[in-house]
């Protein structure tokens, strides 16, 4: 079976589509489509406006290409629905469908691991497994990426953007939340536990990322975004009893705005208030003995653990005056 067939006929491997989404990805979304070429029934493409050939190339290789219209706002979640869809016009009948970012390689036998583990678990409406940072030590920024993906193994409450998810879970659910600009996984996996669905992550190696993240303005954007989507995850989802992102929010609201903005109006009254501000180096502190103090990554994970609680907030804040002006959400782009 050739590549150029793959758009007609289906490949050799397990009974799994791929659904890669990507703009201007270059070789990472060649490596993309290596790892998965081989082991994929069906490989779909979504191309979000790429100046690089990208479209050019996936049709080249004979996967089903998906361009997005652009006239409407991009997020990843309307390109994971429209990969889907795109999916399931070419296999009506497949069971399950991997999603991968094309900056993303998928580890060799993960596809196989994934679908036998939802075979044999009915239950189950997905299944992920380890992410890894493809050059963690490049810069600090890309191991807090690599340490963030180190997520505990067993039944989940959500997954993230790679994962396999078992097709008519996902089509009765109503797919992904087209408007959310992030967060659209956990948003998601609420929906389907729910419904009685379970998530799952394995204890097997699933995708390498590459963040390339060399610069503190692009930590500080990515992290600005995760504020956006816990603020919006708990607006739609914060009542009891799931109380979805509610905390993570308020975390963010306590140390990202309300502490400094106390400790600076009371600073007008009585310089004493400053004395709050020495929360932020003892939660530092604190948390440096919980990851590993003695280590320079526990270290960097404590500083900048708290550090992220200033651009949550923003973010936060963000989603609420769009709320309030009757504003879309613009998507919160990190490179």
């Amino acid at each position: 079976m050739t590549p150029n067939n793959l758009s007609d006929t289906a490949c050799s491997g397990v009974n799994v589509g791929v659904v890669i989404i990507g703009r201007n990805e270059g070789d990472r979304l060649k490596r993309c489509f290596a790892s998965v070429r081989a082991a994929a029934k069906r490989i779909v493409y979504v191309d979000s406006g790429s100046s690089d050939g990208s479209a050019q190339w996936a049709r080249a290789q004979g996967a089903g290409v998906v361009d997005l219209d652009l006239t409407r706002p991009f997020t990843a979640a309307r390109a994971r629905n429209e990969g889907f869809a795109r999916l399931l016009e070419l296999e009506p009948d497949i069971p399950f469908v991997q999603f991968v970012d094309g900056d993303c390689e998928v580890s060799a036998g993960w596809l196989s691991t994934a679908a036998n583990f939802l075979e044999a678990n009915p239950e189950a409406a997905a299944a992920c497994g380890r992410r890894r940072e493809r050059n963690p030590h490049h810069s600090i920024y890309n191991l807090l990426c690599d340490i963030e993906w180190d997520s505990p193994v067993g039944q989940a409450r959500s997954c993230g953007g790679d994962v396999m998810m078992r097709a008519d879970a996902l089509r009765n659910s109503g797919g992904y939340m087209e408007s959310l600009i992030a967060g659209e996984e956990p948003e998601l996996c609420v929906r389907l536990r729910h419904a009685g669905w379970q998530i799952w992550r394995l204890p097997s190696e699933m995708t390498l990322h590459d963040a390339a993240m060399e610069r503190f303005s692009q930590w500080w954007k990515r992290a600005k975004r995760c504020g956006h989507a816990y603020a919006e995850g708990a607006w739609l989802h914060g009542a009891k009893p799931e109380r979805h992102c509610v905390r993570q929010t308020i975390r963010a609201a306590v140390w990202g705005g309300l502490l400094p903005l106390f400790a600076l109006g009371g600073a007008l009254v009585n310089p004493v208030w400053l004395l709050l501000l020495l929360a932020y180096p003892l939660q530092m502190l604190r948390l440096a003995f919980r990851y590993g103090i003695n280590s320079s990554a526990g270290r960097f994970r404590a500083v900048f653990t708290v550090l992220a609680r200033f651009p949550e907030c923003e973010g936060a804040v963000q989603f609420w005056l769009n709320r309030v002006r009757q504003r879309h959400s613009v998507l919160i782009e990190y490179k």
